[in-house]
């Protein structure tokens, strides 16, 4: 069972972005279709990425006890594209979720300001 605990735990965490996400409307809740083609295109990049690494001998498949040793491609763990899928996802949430505070700090500063005139 223990080879499937990083696969499990990817899949946990990105649950969990997902409730943030669901609970703020930051990226899937907010815009689904541009949120998907975006989360694709960061892990297709990424797996391209991996694949010119791999090709190069820079990067390899590593042995734990936690993966499940399942191989797409040669060196390429079936867990990698789960998490590049959580990077891409975290990434937006970060940035959306942080524009969020920014502007609600904004809008608070420019009241407090007003108020600060009368």
């Amino acid at each position: 069972m223990t080879a499937f605990a990083y696969l499990a735990g990817l899949i946990v965490v990105i649950g969990c972005i997902a409730l943030i996400d669901a609970r703020w409307r930051l990226v899937f809740w907010r815009a689904p279709l541009a949120a998907a083609v975006t989360v694709v295109v960061g892990v297709a990049f990424f797996l391209v990425w991996d694949a010119a690494g791999i090709v190069t001998g820079v990067f390899f498949r590593g042995t734990s006890g936690i993966v499940t040793g399942i191989e797409l491609a040669p060196e390429l763990p079936l867990e990698e594209p789960v998490f590049l899928a959580f990077l891409c996802y975290l990434t937006l949430v970060l940035v959306l979720g942080g524009e969020r505070i920014l502007a609600v700090r904004g809008r608070r500063a420019a009241a407090a300001e007003r108020e600060d005139l009368r």
